[in-house]
């Protein structure tokens, strides 16, 4: 199994209540009952007000890397990132576990 971490930080000025990151919250949530190759999926925003602290996160997992391929490639996928593009950035791990 592959654990796919997200971890997103809205830019400068855009609140979570905009209608961009409103589409896009419910795009990724959509997510897990779509794409066949996630045996996990959560996502849910941050409660930490830290300096550090990103402000949405993905948690979820998935077969192999095989499937992590799948899914990174599936439509709704890219669907959903090209949204986030418009008012966050990210980073990402993928590990075996």
């Amino acid at each position: 199994m592959i654990r796919h971490l997200v971890l997103f930080k809205l830019n400068d000025g855009v609140r979570r209540d905009d209608p961009r990151v409103v589409e896009g919250v419910a795009a990724f949530r959509a997510l897990g009952d779509l794409i066949p190759e996630l045996r996990f999926w959560e996502c849910e925003w941050n409660i930490s007000d830290r300096p550090v602290a990103y402000d949405f996160a993905i948690n979820s997992a998935v077969e192999d890397t095989d499937a992590l391929k799948r899914y990174l490639e599936h439509p709704a996928h890219t669907a959903g990132v090209a949204l986030w593009r418009e008012f966050a950035t990210w980073v990402i791990a993928d590990y075996p576990f």
